[in-house]
């Protein structure tokens, strides 16, 4: 059992925690908590360690099992120990170090949401929710973003870097993806808060990228040069803007909503 947080197993956990830098080179991250140790463990993401305390739920305990019948090294430490190790306030007892991985991409994907200059981890992985829930095929990231794999990020996502391909690219890789030379062009709508239709008056059927910016910054030149159009969503209460995570989610669900009525 490990009982002292200066265990080199632990500062390697909480250097993954706090630096991007490591993350990045070690391509790992760390998730918290049972749900997303089992969305992992499921989604068939490798992970390298474990660490549980015995206060784990029954449902956790299963869990450690699983990840140590699957090869995972597995270790148990004192809650003081998990807590020194946790990003959280409140740790569930368990901790897993995982590979970082990037999902196949879909064929001619035709619906894409395109996040400029969301530098919030916490807004940043609520999009990602939300594009994920919403049937989104993809999510493209330009310079300036949050780094995906902050605990902040992957605790706000709740678990969706497990099932939604999302890449980091430069603006000119997003605009050669989205207006390729040959096969499919999207048309790509750009949110804001003052600019062109009402969103539920726009058809969102057609092949499509939506770009939200952040909401303290706006749009960004590069953004502004890749979209064909605008649309906002009305706010008859006054309110200037949403967050964007919100704006996201309410345009994503406004066309997961028209596509099922095109099928």
């Amino acid at each position: 059992m490990i009982s002292s947080a200066h265990n080199p197993k632990i500062q390697w956990v909480r250097k993954l925690q706090t630096q991007a830098r490591s993350r990045r080179e070690e391509q790992v991250f760390v998730v918290e908590g049972v749900r997303l140790a089992e969305e992992a463990l499921e989604a068939g993401w490798q992970s390298h360690l474990v660490l549980f305390d015995q206060g784990l739920s029954e449902r956790g305990k299963a869990l450690v099992d699983r990840f140590r019948a699957w090869g995972t090294a597995v270790e148990e430490a004192t809650p003081e120990v998990i807590a020194s190790a946790s990003d959280t306030l409140t740790p569930q007892g368990i901790l897993a170090v995982v590979a970082q991985r990037s999902l196949p991409l879909p064929t001619e994907a035709d619906f894409i949401l395109i996040a400029d200059g969301l530098r919030d981890p916490g807004n940043l992985g609520t999009l990602l929710r939300s594009a994920a829930a919403a049937g989104v095929q993809n999510v493209l990231l330009p310079p300036g973003s949050a780094d995906i794999f902050s605990p902040k990020v992957v605790r706000s996502a709740m678990g969706a870097h497990f099932h939604l391909p999302i890449q980091s690219l430069a603006w000119e890789q997003i605009e050669a993806l989205v207006h390729p030379s040959q096969g499919q062009r999207l048309r790509v709508f750009l949110a804001d808060s003052a600019g062109g239709p009402a969103y539920s008056a726009v058809d969102l059927r057609q092949p499509l990228a939506l770009i939200i910016g952040g909401e303290a910054e706006g749009a960004s030149q590069d953004a502004i040069r890749v979209s064909d159009g605008r649309l906002h969503i009305p706010m008859p209460g006054g309110v200037e803007s949403l967050n964007a995570a919100v704006a996201a989610a309410v345009i994503l669900f406004e066309a997961a909503r028209q596509r099922q009525l095109r099928s």
